[in-house]
């Protein structure tokens, strides 16, 4: 089956074919670096780059790039309350982003450009349009003529007589539905010198401007948060093709991650710091948490939903380093079928995950009859999954993580003795020696592990905070 991804500028699934034979190009709007990234930032992070392990794991070479915005109204306001420069705050804030992807395994970018590092590029596109009739310059500020361009809106479904770009008017601004390219200089305000006088860019031009110097005048994947198709995406389309740009090819859009039925953001008081999410569960589960659901769904955030992933998650990681403890060392073999046709239907994870936790399934069966090779097989091929998921219980990137370092080994040695205490159960219970069977039972009971009989097994679970479960059999 050939990959099919939802496209947000046609409305329905197309298949995709790379511009460039054998090469993928992907652009990612990344992090406005003004503050501590929380769970809604980064689940674009994490759905993405299922897409690029998926498009690697098919022999493509993957280029892509995510950029950060270090420049901005929201950021010069916040370092000016805090009394700290604006670039020291930015730089504070982008080594945070950095640390929370590093945390949930999410590849580093081919490259991340800094808005502030591609001023020239910014110029170069302003005269662009400046020649094409499609923006003007006045009093130091520069516009976009949204009229000037008969596609707008075609991106967002916007109609023309609808559109508020939700930015002042400007005292040189036309048309309130124009969009600025260029911020004439404030006094206080970081500035750099244009044909058109002193200033900082505005926040749509940024993004083509990048986009282009690393992915050329056209490529293959535009992706982000679907709060972002308008207007950020919409005037990033017009501006681009409006310079003679094909730009983007597909346009990709994750949907939020929601509290209350309202989207998590700062303004709203509802966040979720990665560094607090991360003393509640490991970084592996918060990854598997994030990347469960479908990437253009809503994720509704509840701690028991989280709790309850994390528990899925550990399932899946007892089995494996059940078969390299007793069978031995697990490798990556292949995925199933089903699996790839799920994530080639416009990267289905929940039906992905559906074949991933019938293989944990099918082999904890193969285990408990003693059938050690199939055991071996699901093992390894639940490595293949897991691994384009990027939650490999045995990546060697989890232990070295300094979150949740030892987790792993320690969960391992867990899971070991107590599947011991659960054999020697089941083995009463089949001879009908109820006794010991109650006796095992009360003893895991006293130490805070809680027994649940399944028709796959005996299952274990930590009652104490109820983060940890594990498959028995």
């Amino acid at each position: 089956m050939t990959l099919h991804l939802y496209d947000t500028e046609t409305r329905e699934p197309r298949p995709f074919t790379p511009l460039v034979p054998g090469v993928a190009s992907i652009y990612l709007c990344g992090a406005t670096v003004q503050g501590e990234p929380h769970i809604g930032h980064v689940r674009s992070g994490v759905a993405f780059d299922v897409l690029r392990r998926w498009l690697l794991a098919q022999g493509l070479d993957v280029r892509f790039i995510r950029n950060v915005t270090d420049i901005d109204d929201k950021i010069l306001r916040k370092a000016e309350e805090a009394g700290r420069p604006w670039w020291e705050w930015a730089a504070t804030y982008e080594r945070a982003f950095t640390d929370a992807y590093r945390h949930l395994n999410v590849l580093p970018p081919s490259a991340e450009p800094r808005a502030t590092g591609h001023i020239t590029q910014m110029v170069e596109l302003m005269q662009r349009l400046l020649d094409a009739g499609c923006a003007y310059a006045e009093g130091g500020d520069v516009y976009f003529d949204v009229r000037g361009f008969p596609d707008y809106g075609r991106l967002s479904g916007h109609r023309l007589e609808d559109v508020h770009q939700g930015e002042s008017a400007g005292e040189f601004k036309r048309d309130p539905r124009d969009f600025t390219l260029w911020k004439a200089e404030k006094q206080g305000e970081p500035s750099w010198p244009t044909p058109w006088g002193r200033g900082r860019p505005g926040w749509h031009l940024e993004c083509s401007a990048m986009a282009t110097a690393y992915l050329g005048e056209s490529f293959d994947i535009h992706c982000g948060g679907m709060d972002l198709v308008f207007p950020h995406h919409e005037n990033e389309r017009a501006q681009s093709r409006g310079a003679g740009d094909g730009f983007a090819r597909t346009w990709l859009h994750n949907g939020w991650v929601t509290m209350g039925g309202e989207k998590m953001s700062k303004s709203l008081g509802n966040v979720l710091s990665i560094p607090n999410v991360l003393t509640q569960v490991r970084p592996q589960e918060l990854r598997y948490y994030l990347g469960s659901a479908h990437y253009r769904s809503i994720l509704e955030y509840s701690e028991s939903a989280l709790q309850d992933a994390a528990a899925a998650f550990r399932k899946i990681e007892a089995f494996v380093r059940r078969v390299d403890d007793r069978v031995g060392p697990v490798g990556v073999g292949v995925w199933p079928e089903q699996f790839a046709a799920a994530l080639d239907d416009d990267l289905g994870v929940p039906a992905a995950l559906a074949v991933l936790h019938g293989t944990v399934t099918e082999g904890n069966r193969a285990l408990e009859s003693g059938d050690h090779a199939a055991a071996a097989a699901c093992a390894s091929s639940v490595r293949a999954m897991t691994g384009i998921l990027g939650v490999d219980p045995l990546d060697e990137r989890w232990s070295a993580d300094g979150a949740g370092a030892d987790a792993g080994p320690a969960t391992a040695a867990l899971d070991s003795l107590i599947v011991e205490q659960l054999e020697m159960r089941t083995r009463a219970r089949a001879e009908k020696d109820w006794a010991v069977a109650d006796e095992v039972r009360d003893r895991l009971a006293a130490a805070g592990i809680e027994v649940t009989d399944t028709p796959e097994g005996p299952e274990w679970a930590l009652r104490a905070d109820g983060t940890d479960s594990r498959g028995a059999s």
